[in-house]
């Protein structure tokens, strides 16, 4: 049996002339948070929906659990718990009644836990879904989500337009399920902020690319921000080893840089500039200077990247 809980293989997706996925190759171990971020049009959906068999691999493989999700659904999906961005309950219905009504497809339900989370979601089980907030509605799908206490948690933007308090919600949701029980969470989410704050490993996908893949410390710890300083203005911008962003004009520049920094002040130096700030930069800048970097190759974080 393969320690990875997801692995995917050579996985590319067509729709008509556009490519969604470019061979996408991905593994996610059990027990992490892992971050899937990029853009919208990415591929991020894509990819999910492949995960619960609603889309067939045309060519590569996807293996859940070390099952095809397409050639069996029930071992794959009852292991899976599934929250997607537009949170599609039916608006008939009372919380209580979703509820009773989720209950029936998982075997492994736990009631208490169920209502554990519903006290803590502060949601009345009699109210009917179609006069919830959306920050409620998102709270509920949480919960259906989380109550059969599945291997898998994938959530697919879960917390696109919601105020900061539904969204601390959910990432402390995302926190207790792994520290408390130890299963894995498939984060998706173009709010890199919030990946940062809870995930362990992170991918990176643009235009159906895999840019980036790598635990999250190692990402950061690789790349470097560098603020240069000319003494006389400079028409061109400075060019490091690694360099994937440059920005600024005249006598100051900011780089940011995937490299050794002590090869990078060297470099500065022969340049005619002084490195006047050495700072980690977030996640968010990270993926945004990769995408301008291209994003035309799979690589690791702590792959050094020449211009």
């Amino acid at each position: 049996m393969s320690d990875h809980v997801i692995e995917i293989k050579h996985l590319s997706r067509r729709f008509r002339r556009t490519t969604a996925l470019d061979d996408v190759s991905l593994e996610v171990p059990a027990g992490i948070v892992m971050g899937l971020v990029g853009g919208n049009g990415a591929g991020k959906t894509t990819l999910i929906k492949h995960l619960l068999g609603l889309l067939k691999a045309k060519s590569g493989s996807v293996r859940v659990f070390g099952l095809d999700p397409v050639r069996d659904p029930v071992g794959v999906l009852g292991r899976i718990g599934y929250l997607s961005e537009d949170r599609d309950l039916p608006q008939w219905m009372r919380v209580d009644e979703l509820l009773n009504f989720t209950q029936a497809y998982f075997p492994n339900w736990d009631p208490a836990y169920a209502a554990e989370l519903r006290e803590t979601f502060d949601l009345d089980p009699k109210q009917r879904i179609k006069s919830l907030s959306r920050g409620q509605t998102a709270r509920l799908g949480l919960l259906t989500a989380l109550a059969h206490r599945p291997p898998l948690l994938v959530l697919d933007e879960p917390s696109s337009g919601l105020d900061a308090v539904v969204r601390r919600d959910i990432l402390a949701a995302i926190i207790r399920t792994v520290a408390d029980e130890g299963r894995t969470v498939l984060f998706s989410s173009h709010l890199l902020d919030e990946v940062e704050r809870v995930a362990d490993r992170v991918a990176m996908l643009h235009n159906g690319q895999l840019v980036l893949s790598d635990q999250l410390q190692t990402v950061l710890d690789s790349h470097s921000r560098l603020t240069l300083r000319f003494a006389e203005p400079s028409q061109t911008k400075p060019t490091l080893p690694g360099a994937l962003s440059c920005d600024g004009s005249g006598q100051e520049w900011t780089v940011i840089c995937n490299g050794q920094i002590d090869e990078l002040r060297a470099a500065a130096t022969e340049q005619g500039a002084e490195v006047v700030e050495h700072a980690k930069p977030s996640l968010d800048e990270v993926f945004v200077a990769r995408i301008h970097d291209g994003g035309s190759r799979s690589i690791d974080a702590d792959q050094e990247v020449n211009p």
